[in-house]
């Protein structure tokens, strides 16, 4: 707890209580800026919400991930037409809502390409959030969640905004902080189109009393360069996602440097990140690959490396179901797609490695894992 100014031990009993409730107090309570250690390591964010549970990236989801217990939710943002930042993993949608099936939008399908892909369907930027806000979520994955397609339908795409307010909701009543780990995704298409992303995700943290450092605020993005621009508008903390080592980050492409995520993990590449980053968050086959059976193999140097850079490690994504886990960690019958197994055997692989965060869609299990390895 921190503590008034010592001039406070000098005053009355009843001077020093009003101190204490009109100052000190402020700077206790205050939970959507705890200051620059909050979370205490290791944390749980919870991926997309609740998403093992309820379909990603509703309300529902990130609510169920708070009663949960996760320490953190995590929107991907994408822009509207009108430039509202709304919570899809991508910004084309017939994935994840019912878009498809409504005859009013049928003439906005269409082929952009995104990240040097050519993507057919429906995009977010095609609509204004009122138009948006007539689609109801579906769960992406169904072989794998098709409990979760009972909730098919129910839910409308979030704001923000609307997130936000959830949190607040949540953190006032449950007097502790949640936290928001906003990825934005696709920043150079979108600048490309003329709805920049990180002047508006800014602004929206800055009018809802988030305050940089102290924030509980991670922002991230698997690109360099608006990491870069967010670092000179802005003193949120900063996260660089690390893809697999094959890959890169678009923005590199788009600008032909030759910038590999492989680069990016070595000492060389994480001291580069600490210059304006303050979190490497890498694929969890960075920090733990796997081996010729498909069961986890011995940690890398990675965490190691990132730390003697000053950079806490925040890993994804752990996920229940068995195609997304190890061998040895598969429940029978080891071949559906649905059947979850020992995630949380996987989850304290990944703490006893090292790292600080771990994302998970089920972040009932991770908070269970994490509370067991901070007691051992």
């Amino acid at each position: 707890m921190r503590t008034c100014f010592p001039s406070c031990s000098r005053v009355g009993s009843a001077a020093l209580a009003l101190v204490l409730l009109a100052g000190c107090a402020s700077l206790t309570h205050d939970l959507k800026n705890p200051g620059p250690s909050w979370p205490a390591a290791p944390s749980v964010v919870a991926h997309r919400g609740a998403s093992a549970l309820r379909p990603e990236h509703t309300l529902a989801a990130y609510q169920k991930a708070i009663e949960d217990g996760a320490d953190s939710v995590e929107p991907d943002l994408v822009a509207t037409r009108d430039g509202v930042l709304v919570a899809r993993h991508e910004n084309e949608i017939s994935g994840t809502t019912d878009v498809a099936a409504l005859p009013q939008f049928a003439s906005r399908k269409t082929t952009r390409t995104i990240d040097g892909v050519a993507i057919t369907g429906w995009f977010t930027e095609d609509f204004t959030l009122a138009e948006l806000k007539q689609l109801r979520a579906r769960e992406r994955i169904p072989l794998n969640r098709p409990a979760n397609t009972a909730w098919d339908g129910q839910f409308a795409i979030p704001t923000l905004q609307e997130i936000i307010d959830l949190v607040g909701r949540e953190s006032r009543t449950r007097k502790r902080t949640i936290g928001l780990v906003p990825e934005l995704k696709h920043s150079t298409y979108f600048a490309t189109i003329g709805l920049p992303l990180e002047r508006r995700v800014v602004d929206v943290l800055m009018a809802n009393g988030y305050r940089g450092r102290d924030a509980a605020v991670f922002i991230q993005s698997f690109e360099v360069s608006n990491l870069k621009a967010l670092r000179a508008m802005s003193g949120y903390r900063l996260v660089q996602l690390v893809g697999v080592p094959t890959e890169a980050p678009y923005d590199a492409v788009a600008a032909g440097t030759g910038l590999t995520y492989a680069d990016m993990i070595t000492p060389a590449g994480l001291a580069q990140i600490a210059t304006y980053a303050d979190v490497v968050a890498p694929h969890k086959s960075i920090v733990i690959p796997r081996d010729a059976n498909d069961n986890l193999g011995a940690p890398t140097s990675f965490v190691r490396a990132a730390h003697a850079a000053g950079l806490p490690v925040h890993v994804w994504t752990l996920r229940p179901e068995n195609p997304f886990l190890p061998a040895g960690l598969r429940a029978h019958p080891v071949t559906s797609p649905s059947t979850r197994g020992d995630a949380a055997g996987e989850i304290r692989a990944y703490l006893d490695a090292g790292v600080d965060v771990i994302f998970t869609d089920d972040p009932a299990l991770g908070r269970r894992a994490v509370d067991g390895f901070r007691q051992r």
